[in-house]
């Protein structure tokens, strides 16, 4: 299995609304390792390791989002492999 690393910022109404932890949830179910954490600017960042496959169901799973988000915008660049991460954590 090859591993991709990607990093995704996520923007709207993603801060107060369980979006780091669906974004775990759905992590976990798929064996993504990284984290999720809340940025300054009111974004989210995942940052996601794992097989191209697991990281796009993801990726569209973000795009939707829980319920009470609003999810305006998802932008998602390949990283480079600096850190090993042993589970999906929330930052």
């Amino acid at each position: 299995m090859t591993l991709n690393n990607v990093r995704i910022i996520v923007s709207g109404l993603v801060q107060g609304v369980s979006f780091r932890y669906f974004t775990y949830k759905t992590a976990i179910n798929l064996g993504i390792t990284g984290y999720a954490r809340n940025l300054p600017t009111g974004q989210v960042e995942i940052i996601a390791c794992g097989d191209k496959g697991m990281i796009d169901e993801l990726v569209e799973a973000v795009r939707i989002g829980p319920s009470y988000s609003s999810v305006s915008d998802v932008q998602l660049e390949e990283i480079p492999m600096v850190e090993t991460y042993s589970k999906f954590d929330i930052r």
